[in-house]
């Protein structure tokens, strides 16, 4: 099994290109689904999930070809199925994003529910309500959700609570429903409106997206566009923590510091040097060690639950104490086990976590446990003393492209093996 070996202590400095979103590229390529010709992406990061959608999508009967660096063509013409298997979706939360436009072109639909989802705990029934509200007949048999829908009709639906996936899945149904939706409490991040800039490339008719209320007036069919993938912000933010943390000076490019302020605002209250420039955001600490930040998690405009990880394992290092507070996600603490091996001091009640900073860790053999715990792992990992091993980096491969050549780059100590 491949492992990362990372051995601490060089400062970051140099450039890194930051890739295409993993979290508006899956949707997008689900979305592609709705299309009555070929759809044309780009900016589209080489990660696994990506691979695992561009798979479901030519289990469905798709065309998916590969045109060059960061470029992907998906025709649906020739889509003959309407069913994505356990095999696929057990892998990839996001697989159930097809739901909504397979329910939308094609009249039904069944999609294996995700991987240890269980009704309820998780928010598969938000998709479900909101597809319901559109007219569709919705049941959940032997593991699958089962929907059907002669023509969807636009509803007003409200959301109990904020969520992104359920937002894509009812505003990807609506473009070909019969009048007018209105979305409420919709999710409002970046990747939102990537989606719908995608879906009004191909002649959907979408406002108020990046707002709590989205309007989409159905249209008859949609068609073949070319689209590029937005900035993955949640990287950036990652290599901007990895140059805080080492004292280094990093600039990202083909960034978009606009979808990042949250991030941003933290990063100079941890007393780096910031400027952004068009695509350009650069990061300088001067060599000085970071001071502690207060994080909480919200739904965007607030701080992303994506970036948690990363900047607890910058307050193991920082001045000062730090209280971080895990709003969206629960069991979202479980590199902190990790981070204690490499000797940071952590104290969790629930779902806040106390982080007092320590002048120094060492480096130790780790275990990832989800995607942005991996992250966290190697950012702590660049300033311990010594080498530290990550094991089960699988986790990694999902969701970034090329970590470790890129941190390589910037002058990092760090190595793939196995």
């Amino acid at each position: 099994m491949q492992k990362i070996v990372v051995e601490g202590g060089a400062p970051l400095n140099g450039e890194v290109r930051i890739s295409g979103a993993k979290n508006a590229v899956l949707p997008i390529l689900c979305a592609t689904l709705l299309a009555d010709g070929p759809v044309t992406l780009r900016n589209v990061p080489r990660l696994h999930d990506v691979h695992t959608t561009t798979r479901l999508l030519a289990e469905l009967g798709a065309r998916v070809g590969d045109a060059g660096p960061g470029v992907v063509t998906v025709d649906p013409t020739t889509v003959n199925s309407h069913v994505a298997p356990y095999e696929l979706v057990k892998t990839m939360r996001a697989s159930v994003l097809v739901l909504g436009p397979l329910l939308a072109k094609y009249g039904h639909a069944e999609v294996s529910l995700p991987g240890g989802c269980a009704i309820g705990s998780r928010p598969v029934d938000l998709h479900i309500k909101g597809l319901q509200a559109l007219g569709a007949q919705i049941s959940v048999e032997n593991g699958f959700i089962k929907a059907r829908a002669q023509k969807l009709r636009g509803a007003r639906h409200v959301f109990d609570i904020v969520s992104v996936g359920a937002t894509e899945n009812l505003l990807m149904a609506a473009t070909l429903a019969e009048g007018r939706t209105l979305i409420e409490n919709a999710a409002m991040e970046p990747e939102i409106v990537d989606l719908a800039e995608c879906l009004r490339a191909m002649g959907a008719n979408i406002s108020g997206d990046g707002t709590g209320r989205i309007v989409v007036d159905g249209v008859e069919r949609l068609h073949a566009c070319e689209h590029s993938v937005i900035a993955d912000r949640i990287e950036a933010g990652t290599f901007l923590v990895a140059a805080a943390m080492t004292g280094g000076r990093v600039t990202l490019t083909h960034a978009r510091p606009d979808t990042m302020d949250a991030v941003l605002d933290k990063l100079k209250d941890t007393g780096a040097q910031l400027e952004c420039d068009g695509d350009r955001i650069t990061l300088d600490m001067q060599g000085r060690r970071p001071r502690s930040v207060n994080i909480t998690t919200m739904p965007h405009p607030g701080f992303p639950t994506d970036m948690q990880a990363q900047f607890m394992a910058l307050n193991c290092v920082a001045d000062g104490v730090a209280v971080i507070n895990e709003t969206i996600f629960e069991n979202r603490f479980m590199h902190v086990n990790e981070l204690l091996r490499l000797g940071a001091d952590i104290h969790i009640d629930g779902h806040t976590a106390v982080v007092r900073g320590v002048s120094r860790l060492s480096g130790a053999p780790v275990m990832a446990t989800d995607l942005r715990a991996s992250a966290s792992l190697i950012l702590a990992g660049l300033v311990a003393d010594g080498t530290t091993t990550i094991d089960r980096i699988y986790h990694l491969d999902r969701g970034y492209e090329n970590i470790e050549q890129k941190l390589s780059g910037l002058g990092a100590r760090i190595s793939r093996t196995g």
